[in-house]
């Protein structure tokens, strides 16, 4: 039966989870949960918040799933809508913006450093924290669409359909947030450099 369930699209698992088919919404949770979490996650920096957003969207998808369109896009884009709203919401009561939670997700080195980078690990973890903290620095309305564009993988459609921006939007906030981002890391890179520099012109002042 698992294996039934499997071979079916987004579209007809909602239907038959929305007719009472616990087994169709156990696959497609299955399915979709890992993207919706790592969303919520890149977004606010919080595991729990995350963990929260990721639940309570599984149940407005049991709530209100029969509101999807599938003409005006994919099931992952509805429930990545979902998502964004949710997330904004509570990061605006609660008026967080925290720093990442320290956890395995290499997901950010991979989109943003050469897979043949011939850093050693160190250097690699030091670079991924770095894009890790300069993503969270960013305005909400950038951080998005990076996150969206460049770690989820969505087009820049589906990107304007998630944040219910106009395409040519989409496109200047990204080109706009790309160089933001490239400003926070050189700028970090600064300011691990300068310890170093005064070390050195101490050391050569002796």
């Amino acid at each position: 039966m698992a294996q039934a369930f499997a071979e079916l699209n987004d579209g007809e698992l909602l239907r038959l989870m929305l007719a009472g088919d616990a087994g169709a919404f156990a696959v497609l949770y299955e399915r979709r949960q890992a993207g919706v979490y790592r969303f919520a996650l890149r977004m606010s920096g919080s595991e729990s918040l995350a963990e929260d957003v990721t639940h309570d969207v599984f149940l407005a998808l049991m709530r209100d799933g029969a509101q999807y369109d599938a003409t005006r896009g994919s099931l992952t884009t509805y429930l990545y809508a979902i998502t964004r709203n949710r997330v904004l919401r509570l990061l605006a009561r609660e008026k967080i913006y925290v720093v990442r939670d320290d956890e395995d997700d290499n997901s950010w080195e991979e989109s943003f450093v050469a897979p043949d980078d011939p850093l050693a690990d160190l250097s690699r973890r030091e670079m991924t924290e770095s894009v890790r903290q300069a993503v969270l620095a960013l305005p909400l309305h950038y951080r998005e669409l990076i996150i969206l564009c460049y770690l989820q993988d969505t087009t820049y459609e589906e990107a304007a359909r998630v944040t219910g921006c106009a395409i040519g939007t989409v496109r200047s906030r990204l080109s706009r947030g790309r160089g933001l981002l490239l400003e926070k890391l050189r700028a970090q890179r600064e300011e691990a450099a300068a310890p170093a520099r005064l070390t050195l012109v101490t050391r050569l002042a002796l």
